[in-house]
């Protein structure tokens, strides 16, 4: 028994490559195209992830707030000592110690305390200026300084004041009295040194 013959297949058609290749429609993005194995496709863009922000742990959630800045510290001991030195100097008996400290040595002449003390007075302090009875004697040379200066008021607009001084080895002792006059101003009304007069002042 004899086979059929097949039949002949018929010619490919020609299609060129531009009609053979798929058209995109609109709407729809056009199929990647993939590469050989193995082998990343390097047109496809990478999509880079941003880093995670660090988690708070729940003990740093719930800590209290930080505390405020500690308060400014409180004087030093120096810084107190000047200001206490500054109030004292303010004070009418430590004021004339210093004044009459700087006559009696000669550093300042006297008519600088012409408007700060009364007409006896200033006679009192011309006396005892004359002889410079607090100028520093022997090697020693230092300045004399008002150790201390107080006062007690017996009645208002009366101070009586005693100054404590040392001049070279020495410590001297001035006595004087204020008065407060008309113009609310402080001046002495008597002075003396030692417990001296002017007169015996000058062989000490």
């Amino acid at each position: 028994m004899t086979t059929p013959p097949t039949p002949p297949t018929p010619p490919a058609s020609r299609v060129s490559p531009a009609a053979a290749a798929p058209r995109n429609r609109p709407g729809r993005p056009a199929p990647a195209r993939k590469g050989p194995p193995g082998r990343r496709d390097s047109r496809r863009p990478e999509t880079r992830r941003p880093y995670p922000a660090p988690a708070r742990s729940a003990a740093s959630a719930a800590a209290p707030p930080a505390a405020p800045a500690a308060a400014a510290p409180s004087p030093s001991a120096s810084a107190l000592r000047a200001a206490a030195a500054r109030e004292r100097e303010r004070q009418p008996p430590y004021w004339f110690a210093n004044r009459l400290v700087l006559v009696l040595s000669g550093q300042r002449p006297v008519h600088t305390l012409l408007g700060h003390t009364r007409a006896a007075a200033y006679e009192q302090l011309s006396g005892l200026a004359s002889h410079a009875p607090l100028r520093p004697r022997g090697a020693d040379r230092r300045s004399p300084a008002v150790l201390d200066a107080r006062g007690r008021r017996p009645r208002d607009g009366v101070i009586e004041a005693f100054a404590r001084i040392v001049t070279g080895e020495r410590q001297r002792a001035i006595a004087f009295r204020l008065e407060l006059c008309p113009d609310r101003r402080w001046r002495c009304a008597a002075v003396e040194l030692d417990g001296q007069s002017p007169s015996r002042s000058g062989g000490r």
